[in-house]
């Protein structure tokens, strides 16, 4: 897989992850800065590392599932592989501009 595959994929990835939105929040999940990490490797196979607003999200079964099942349907993606994590911990500093905006913060 070249560089430029890699690139692509990863483009499409984030572009189905700002289609995951918490229920109870208005904007999406890459936007909010809950997406550390994408790594599309060259068997096909990509990590994603997320987090969540709070460790006891109570939607945090569903959206692993939806950004699992997303990151799965985009073309040249063999295995998605989502994982949990909670260091560094998120704060309202990794909200895009554009979705502080949204939120009201701006």
């Amino acid at each position: 897989m070249t560089q430029q595959e890699k690139t692509l994929i990863e483009e499409n990835i984030v572009d189905v992850l700002k289609t995951v939105y918490d229920p109870e929040i208005p904007v999406n999940i890459y936007d909010l800065g809950l997406i550390y990490k994408i790594d599309v490797k060259e068997s096909g196979d990509v990590d994603v590392d997320m987090t969540f607003t709070a460790p006891s999200c109570p939607a945090a079964d569903f959206i692993l599932e939806d950004v699992r099942q997303k990151v799965d349907s985009v073309n040249g993606v063999k295995n998605a592989n989502v994982n949990l994590v909670f260091e560094p911990e998120w704060d309202q500093s990794m909200i895009t501009e554009e979705a502080r905006v949204e939120l009201g913060f701006d």
